[in-house]
């Protein structure tokens, strides 16, 4: 964590970076930076501290000046921020880029204090506590308990798929009907799937649990019900978009929330320029895409694609699912035309909010 304070000195205003980096559950290595009248820091001091909220607000208080916070994103970026976001007049959440090389402590929190004192923060990550509290809760227990139960089925099926049983369905997921499968393994793999089986239950009813809290806390938020409304979100995606996004005013255009949704697609090209005919060098006509980009929301990501996915499957009288169909006809390939799709339904579903209005399908002729 950066922490930047400000006094009155003369002829260039005096600044204070403290970095705070989580080293185990008790002890967190705080260094101190002071930024004298020259723009160029200089280190003086280090301290550490007890992971401990008491200690840790004394602490900041401690600093004199205006208090600018950085921290690195992490497990207890959201503690801190909460806790600390009163005591400064700034708190910025960071996500560093990944550095090759030797990792230390130290040298990423100087690196972390160099940014901040330079304003050079190339990735902040959004914190807001205190909106959508509850509907974040839910929707984060939701998204936990269906990723488990996702594996712990993954990991039942591909126990009867390695002794070679085939044809099983969803019935080894019933109670009532995995009987008959479980006597078809051999006797110590037949133990390992009732084990399986009886963990795969627990989550079946945890996530059967995390859902209906989850659509009890949408239901208090209008902004959840105008929402599924749009094309393929219905009562479970519209809560996840607004826990996700909490704010549409985030992102000044749709380009932005499609990069956000991991939908922005990729060019990258080394060779930019090529020889026509002639022998001149000429710049290329067309740009080489790479894909889609990779620094993206993987919930709001899944939420899109899905969606789209929704209204090829089941949306035969929406006009999306006409212009879906008009795309393939003209030779598009189908997975560029379900990633323009899915890039209208997000487009759709942030002027939704911006504009608190219900969808209009008249808008996707």
């Amino acid at each position: 964590m950066g922490l930047g304070g400000r006094a009155m000195a003369a002829p260039y205003p005096a600044r204070v970076s403290v970095m705070l980096a989580v080293q185990s559950r008790r002890l967190l290595t705080a260094r101190i930076e002071f930024l004298g009248t020259t723009p160029s820091g200089k280190r003086r001091k280090e301290a550490r501290l007890e992971t401990n909220g008491q200690v840790l607000t004394d602490f900041v208080r401690s600093v004199a000046g205006h208090k600018h916070i950085c921290l690195e994103e992490g497990t207890q970026a959201e503690w801190l921020y909460e806790m600390l976001e009163p005591l400064a007049d700034e708190v910025v959440v960071e996500l560093p880029e990944r550095s090759n090389g030797v990792k230390n402590d130290s040298v990423d929190a100087w690196q972390r204090a160099d940014e901040l004192r330079r304003g050079d923060i190339k990735r902040m990550v959004y914190k807001a506590p205190g909106k959508f509290t509850a509907l974040r809760a839910a929707a984060r227990s939701y998204e936990v308990t269906q990723r488990d139960m996702v594996r712990a089925k993954t990991r039942l099926n591909a126990l009867y798929r390695s002794r070679g049983v085939h044809g099983m369905g969803s019935e080894i997921y019933d109670p009532e009907q995995r009987g008959r499968w479980i006597a078809k393994l051999p006797l110590h793999q037949g133990r390992v799937a009732e084990l399986l089986s009886e963990q795969l239950d627990g989550l079946v009813q945890a996530q059967q649990v995390a859902e209906k809290w989850m659509l009890e806390e949408a239901k208090k938020v209008p902004i959840v019900r105008l929402l599924e409304s749009a094309p393929g979100i219905g009562k479970i995606r519209a809560p996840q978009i607004v826990a996700v996004v909490v704010s549409p005013y985030r992102f000044r255009m749709r380009r932005q929330f499609w990069s956000y949704s991991g939908l922005g697609v990729t060019t990258r090209s080394s060779s930019d320029w090529t020889k026509d005919r002639d022998g001149r060098w000429v710049r290329r006509e067309m740009a080489q895409t790479r894909g889609l980009n990779r620094n993206r929301n993987p919930i709001l990501k899944r939420v899109f694609t899905g969606a789209a996915e929704s209204v090829i499957r089941r949306g035969l009288r929406q006009p999306l699912r006409a212009s879906y169909q008009r795309q393939l006809e003209a030779g598009t390939k189908p997975n560029l035309a379900r990633l323009t799709l899915a890039r209208r339904i997000a487009g759709a579903v942030l002027a939704m909010w911006k504009h608190q209005e219900k969808y209009d399908s008249a808008k996707q002729q």
